[in-house]
């Protein structure tokens, strides 16, 4: 899909944008690695959601960690990186086992209905046999229902069960409330505090820093850092070495829960620096919202990945401290990703001077009439559903609002995509009939980069510059 005002021209300053949830991250993949293989000259990377992840690798020449053997999307870990968390997961195996001793009495009724059709067909057959088998099984019924037996031990278990689920819920709250990283004071009954947010992102964070981690430390022997020594190191990297080839400017944005708006944080160089991050005496919104990963802030790289890394309205998000000294004067906030953070990353690319972009979505185009899929019935896929429908009417608006902001805009997304956000070990697709695997919504990735962009329009631009050049006028 493109709505160009003008030709590309890898002459332009050009930024390369990834929106997407979750496994639409495989999808970013492939096709950074047709970007990179065809050589597509990129001067500014940003990301929300799964797409902060591939924009933060690749902006320190990383990109490789995405698609390589044993990086992001190669990794055994992979399918578990989104889960329901501990508490939700013993809780419904508790359920199911107290309503599997709750139905034992009946199930042991019901097993009447197969012993008396038995016993008639062997009396009918002129066997005894009939007749001492249901007598058999009302000895059972006896002793099933004697006072020491059911009536004694339903009980016991279904309370030894509640009791269990009693414990799970106490120890749950007390450890999401111990492992926070921060503490504030909260409103609302506490009872609702006992079960928290369902889904559990934090593997996918430890996953992403771990990635991210391995590609600074090289091949030294060292423990992953804290967030705030990542982050350091990480901007240091960033910032000595943004110029060199395969380096890349960079500009992330998350929601801010408590401020209720969209926080963008980059590194970028000057003169779009200056623009996009106003000093102190500045405009006010802009120093609320803008934070320079190069200032006091840099610290922030890793929660601001954690938080995109989180899932909205099902995910904790993450408590991020502000430098004493900032707009936000020492306040601990809740940062998260929102699909519609997609619009103000456009838009802050085109303060950071770009005249072109490309945007990488794993959301196909919305259907049209008899292209309805059926619903799904499971929790992740439930989720997933929301998640995609709202990235892609936001991409749709996106395109259409945005688009004269620049020389050019191009996205690439697939034209059929059966693998939902959180479909981590793959999706059966109906129009196949088979099992698709994030392996080959990787490969889709690469084969539509080279589909919709660079033979179309990175191609037909180099053939144009092929005329210009032999042209004697020239």
């Amino acid at each position: 899909m493109t709505e160009p005002r003008d030709s590309y021209s890898p002459e332009r300053r050009t930024a390369l944008l990834f929106t997407g949830t979750g496994t639409d991250g495989a999808y970013h993949a492939g096709a950074m690695r047709a970007l990179q293989e065809a050589g597509v000259k990129i001067d500014v990377v940003g990301g929300r959601g799964i797409g902060a992840m591939a924009a933060v690798l690749t902006a320190v020449d990383g990109s490789g960690l995405l698609w390589e053997t044993g990086g992001f999307w190669r990794s055994p870990a992979i399918g578990q990186i989104y889960r329901w968390r501990w508490p939700f997961r013993l809780l419904r195996w508790l359920a199911v086992a107290l309503a599997a001793v709750l139905a034992l009495p009946a199930a042991v009724i019901m097993v009447g209905l197969l012993v008396y059709p038995i016993a008639l067909v062997l009396g009918m057959s002129g066997l005894d046999a009939g007749a001492r088998f249901v007598l058999s099984f009302v000895e059972m019924l006896a002793a099933a229902f004697s006072p020491g037996a059911l009536p004694t031990w339903v009980p016991r278990l279904a309370a030894l069960l509640a009791g269990a689920a009693l414990v799970t819920l106490a120890a749950g709250a007390w450890l999401t409330w111990w492992r926070a990283p921060l503490h504030r004071r909260s409103s609302g009954g506490r009872a609702w505090a006992l079960l928290g947010s369902p889904v559990d992102a934090s593997l996918a964070i430890q996953h992403a820093t771990e990635t991210v981690w391995r590609l600074l430390k090289g091949g030294a022997a060292i423990k992953t850092p804290d967030a705030r020594d990542l982050s350091r190191r990480y901007a240091e990297l960033l910032a000595e070495n943004l110029g060199h080839p395969g380096f890349r400017e960079l500009l992330l944005v998350v929601h801010d829960m408590d401020a209720h708006r969209d926080l963008v944080f980059g590194l970028v160089r000057d003169p779009f620096r200056k623009a996009l991050f106003p000093p102190p005496g500045g405009v006010s919104s802009r120093r609320a919202e803008a934070h320079d990963l190069t200032s006091g802030t840099q610290a922030f790289t890793a929660d601001v990945l954690a938080a995109a890394l989180s899932l909205p309205g099902v995910s904790d998000p993450q408590l991020v401290q502000f430098a004493p000294d900032s707009y936000w004067r020492g306040e601990v906030h809740r940062l998260i990703d929102r699909p519609a953070c997609l619009s103000r990353l456009i838009e802050e690319a085109a303060a950071a001077g770009a005249e072109q972009v490309v945007i990488i979505a794993g959301t196909p185009e919305p259907p049209g009439p008899h292209e309805l899929r059926p619903p799904r019935r499971d929790g992740f896929g439930r989720v997933g559903e929301q998640v995609a429908s709202a990235e892609t009417a936001v991409l749709s608006d996106a395109i259409r609002h945005l688009h004269h902001r620049f020389q050019g805009l191009y996205v690439i997304r697939p034209t059929h995509n059966p693998v939902r956000p959180l479909d981590l070990t793959g999706a059966y697709d109906e129009r196949s009939d088979r099992v698709q695997t994030l392996d080959e919504l990787m490969e889709r990735g690469f084969e539509d980069a080279y589909r919709q962009f660079i033979e179309p329009v990175v191609g037909a631009s180099g053939d144009r510059m092929t005329q210009v050049s032999r042209d004697p006028d020239y």
